[in-house]
């Protein structure tokens, strides 16, 4: 099956013996049949709950003590039923008393490992098995571990194994375990630790208190970091697996002042302190984001700071603290290019303030969200000539034929990078290979956007003959069609000439995939590169993966409104359960996907959901006054839709708001 055979006989047994300084049991298999028979005692008759769940604590100790027992008979599937069983068994006093053996046994078995050579593969499997019983730290009515010193040595035991260990660990964990079981045993119970030491309380003097077992988070934090490496080359999790809640919802300023610390220190003092953003992995999108606009308030600020001058004839201290673009727009396009062509480098890193002429709108963030939402229709539209249109119109990738527009390309990395500074979210279709390339991140096969073509590089790569050169026919040069012309390019010198071969196969995708990702847009990007970074240099993107700093740009298509009107709050009389705003809920929910778009544009100037989804957007829907045939209007700067109160007319509702978020644009005075 799926376990490892190691020695059952006397001499391995006594072999093992020696590893663990300890007594082994003489039927280490009855332990497990023992504990689960108590346990389906306890599920068939309630009435022995008290003395089966002391027996279960007793027995559990024994096993936890006895390392070698782990290693010798439970695998990852009996284990994981063994401790979801127990997890559940009896009422809490019960389960108290099962989970303060577990913690005894697991401090008695991992000081008895602390003390042995495990430099054999068998003697080190047990290390994985203890991982699951941290698992009661998801009960919050149960004590345990409250100081985190068992978590803290087994953390610190698995630290401390020599490399062989590690290796013979490495194959356990990925032969032994499924993705799913990977997760659940390995990664889950580690978090749920992680959670529980990284918990701050603040009490009524707004006084911060930490969790004694506050001292474990390094070394919890090192075995996770191991084990995300192995999930990333072994493809058994998704990164959202190891996003911790602990983590995520600590203060914002906590997180950024240890990103700051960790961004000054030096390569020597990195290596000696422990710094959570060093292990981003750990960060959900939502914090990580929350991070980057502290980042960039912190920058504002300063360079708002830098502008500070004092005017001694009128006796005041003069401070710009915005960089405003006053737009025109049916000029929208050409004057906002110029006026960024032409700002002082200092200034664009101040907080962004947008109006259009002619339109008394304040702009507290929607008539920003508002501009960047036009401009992207009209710079990222595949017909501008600055993005190639054989993937179509919803893919923006650099046209390898505009090389006279190098300015435009700086310019749209500028116009990029404040998006991204001043949290905007921007309507772009860049394929993954786009993000992977601003983060610095090497590219692949799976980055080629044609699908045709990277099935076709696959198929010469996976092709078992070993007449390659006679069926693909190919050699180092490609050949591609441009403006009606047929166009060829040699891959390496005299490429023509040179055919591709069984053993020269991998060499040829190399440089293909290079020409098409990287040296055939070099010039476009490198323009684009440098706007982009004019804005976000020094900025802290690399603590996103290239699918979060996607939804970071762009937000998620997908709106769950049911989310949104879960997290919504009223105001001016309304509350959840006034006629009009069930009306509005029932419209809006049952509308076609077009017109909840047009709604959301409407009342929040944005097609897309921020990270986290609807749920996590402030949306607020406040009474305009009493039933009128006057439309509703939003303030798009605060999320804010502002309903007449139609009462019970359904078709009223209907009809008027349809009529708003079909019709109007621009700002008024509100």
């Amino acid at each position: 099956g799926n376990c490892i055979a190691v020695a059952s006989d006397q001499i391995g047994s006594k072999s093992l013996q020696r590893q663990f300084s300890m007594e082994m049991p003489e039927d280490t298999r009855s332990i497990v049949d023992t504990i689960n028979g108590l346990l389906e005692e306890m599920e068939s008759d309630g009435s022995i709950e008290q003395h089966a769940g002391q027996e279960i604590a007793k027995l559990s100790e024994e096993l936890l003590q006895h390392p070698s027992v782990l290693n010798l008979i439970i695998n990852p599937v009996e284990l994981e039923t063994m401790i979801e069983r127990i997890l559940c068994a009896g009422d809490l006093a019960t389960r108290q008393t099962i989970a303060n053996a577990i913690e005894r046994g697991l401090k008695l078995g991992l000081d008895s490992l602390r003390g042995s050579r495990m430099i054999y593969p068998e003697a080190v499997r047990c290390l994985l098995s203890y991982i699951k019983f941290f698992s009661f730290r998801r009960d919050e009515n149960i004590v345990f571990d409250v100081r985190g010193e068992a978590i803290f040595l087994f953390c610190d035991t698995i630290l401390g194994i020599p490399f062989e260990a590690y290796r013979a660990l490495h194959d356990f964990a990925t032969n032994l375990y499924s993705r799913k079981l990977f997760v659940k045993m390995l990664v889950r119970p580690l978090l749920l630790a992680l959670n529980a030491c990284t918990k701050v309380t603040t009490d009524e003097n707004e006084v911060h208190h930490f969790e004694p077992s506050r001292q474990a988070v390094p070394v919890i934090v090192a075995v996770l970091s191991w084990f995300y490496a192995m999930a990333e080359e072994a493809n058994l999790a998704e990164p959202a697996d190891f996003y911790s809640d602990g983590v995520s919802k600590m203060d914002v300023e906590s997180l950024f002042e240890d990103l700051y610390n960790m961004k000054k220190a030096s390569p020597h003092e990195r290596s000696k302190n422990f710094f959570l953003c060093a292990h981003p992995f750990l960060l959900s999108p939502g914090c990580k984001r929350n991070i980057l606009q502290m980042e960039s308030q912190v920058e504002m600020f300063k360079c708002m700071m830098r502008d500070v001058n004092y005017d001694a004839s009128m006796s005041q201290i003069k401070v710009q603290p915005f960089y405003e673009l006053d737009i025109e727009r049916e000029h929208l396009v050409e004057q906002t290019l110029k006026k960024i062509k032409q700002a002082d480098p200092k200034d664009i890193r101040k907080r962004l303030r947008v109006s259009f002429k002619g339109e008394a709108g304040l702009d507290a963030g929607g008539v920003t969200k508002e501009f960047f939402q036009l401009l992207s229709e009209e710079l990222f539209d595949v017909h501008s000539g600055l993005w190639t249109d054989k993937y179509g119109d919803d893919v923006n990738w650099f046209n390898t034929d505009n090389t006279w527009d190098d300015k435009g390309y700086e310019l749209i990395g500028v116009l990029f990078g404040l998006a991204l500074y001043n949290s905007v979210l921007l309507d772009v279709h860049f394929p993954l290979a786009v993000y992977r390339k601003i983060l610095g991140l090497p590219l692949g096969l799976e980055d080629i956007i044609d699908d045709q073509l990277r099935r076709g590089l696959k198929q010469l790569l996976d092709y078992p003959g070993d007449d390659v050169e006679d069926i693909f026919c190919l050699t180092f040069e490609m050949t591609w069609m441009s403006i009606g012309e047929e166009r060829k390019l040699e891959l390496k010198p005299d490429g023509a000439n040179i055919p591709v071969t069984n053993n020269s196969r991998e060499e040829y995708v190399l440089r293909y995939v290079r020409w098409v990702l990287v040296d055939s847009v070099q010039s476009q990007w490198d323009s684009f590169q440098t706007g982009l970074m004019r804005v976000m240099e020094d900025s802290s993107l690399d603590l996103f993966l290239p699918e979060e700093l996607e939804l970071l740009v762009v937000g998620t298509p997908e709106l769950d409104f049911v989310a949104l009107e879960a997290n919504t709050k009223y105001e001016g009389g309304y509350d959840k359960d006034s006629d009009v705003v069930k009306n509005f809920w029932t419209f809006i929910k049952d509308a076609p996907p077009e017109t909840q778009v047009r709604l959301l544009k409407f009342a929040a100037a944005s097609t897309k959901a921020p990270i986290g989804g609807l749920g996590k957007m402030d949306f607020v829907i406040q009474r305009a006054g009493p039933d009128s045939l006057n439309l509703p209007t939003s303030h798009t700067c605060f999320n804010t839709l502002l309903l007449p109160d139609y009462g019970s007319d359904f078709d009223k509702l209907k009809n008027l708001l349809g009529r708003a978020i079909l019709e109007c644009e621009g700002f008024g005075l509100e």
